[in-house]
């Protein structure tokens, strides 16, 4: 694996979160300013996200993934998602 590799799937943690979202946001080559000004979020927030922030507001949360193209699938544990034809 890469330095740069970004590994999807499983998030336990705050911090967990924040660092996928950290590397995808990196890995597109958006700056925090850039995704701030597309998602109306304060580069404050994002880089405490970022950082694993465990008090970050959900729903500023939901706003920066969908600003960077991202989706919160949530399924029973134990279970996977199954690929539509």
């Amino acid at each position: 694996m890469t330095k740069n590799a970004i590994t999807y799937g499983q998030i336990q943690t705050a911090g967990d979160l924040g660092h996928l979202v950290r590397a995808h946001r990196k890995g597109k080559g958006l700056t925090l300013e850039t995704v701030s000004g597309l998602g109306n979020l304060s580069t404050r927030f994002l880089s405490e996200f970022e950082r694993g922030k465990e008090t970050a507001e959900i729903g500023k949360i939901l706003k920066a993934l969908r600003t960077l193209g991202l989706d919160v699938i949530v399924l029973p544990r134990g279970s996977t998602i199954s690929k539509g034809k």
